[in-house]
């Protein structure tokens, strides 16, 4: 594990969160926690850290991935990313394929996912706090596609697995509509 926190802070070492400024890592770091303390094993946690690698990092490879961490990782790390294309597809249309997939993942992906949905739904809703309306424009999406996405995202998890962090995300995701 030491080896995959090295590995994602050098990665995303530039790398900052929407509009606020926080170094990236805070995020696949909090995603990671939230893993481990709801039950998730070294892999689990391994594939969190590097959730966002293959979509988000030019260059990076499933197979690196798998050389350093193993084919469980990796196969988590892919199947976790909703495009691992350089240009990305149009956003919906990623979105989409990733809410398909997600459906009929197992329950240890699962798991990361909600982590990572949970992680980024909490962000918007602290920093519409803080900077009201305005944080829907940080995102390529709408503030409608996005709540959207969101809802989505907790019908494909809702299939076939129930979890207490499946009920947060809802509560967090009701949050992001009110207002």
């Amino acid at each position: 594990m030491d080896h995959a926190l090295g590995f994602v802070a050098a990665a995303f070492r530039r790398q900052v969160r929407k509009g606020s400024g926080v170094p990236y890592l805070s995020h696949l770091l909090q995603v990671a926690a939230t893993v481990a303390e709801h039950g998730g094993d070294e892999e689990q946690i391994v594939a969190a850290l590097c959730h966002d690698y293959l979509e988000d990092i030019e260059g990076a490879h499933r197979d690196e991935l798998a050389r350093r961490f193993g084919d469980r990782v990796a196969r988590f790390v892919e199947a976790l990313s909703d495009t691992t294309t350089q240009p990305k597809p149009p956003w919906k249309q990623r979105k989409v394929a990733y809410l398909e997939r997600l459906r009929d993942e197992p329950a240890e992906l699962k798991l990361i996912s909600a982590a990572d949905k949970l992680h980024n739904a909490s962000a918007i809703v602290r920093d519409r706090r803080l900077v009201g309306e305005a944080v829907w424009e940080r995102f390529t999406p709408t503030r409608d596609e996005t709540l959207w996405y969101y809802r989505e995202v907790i019908v494909s998890l809702s299939s076939d697995w129930e979890h207490p962090l499946l009920d947060e995300l809802r509560r967090v995701v009701d949050e992001m509509h009110q207002g």
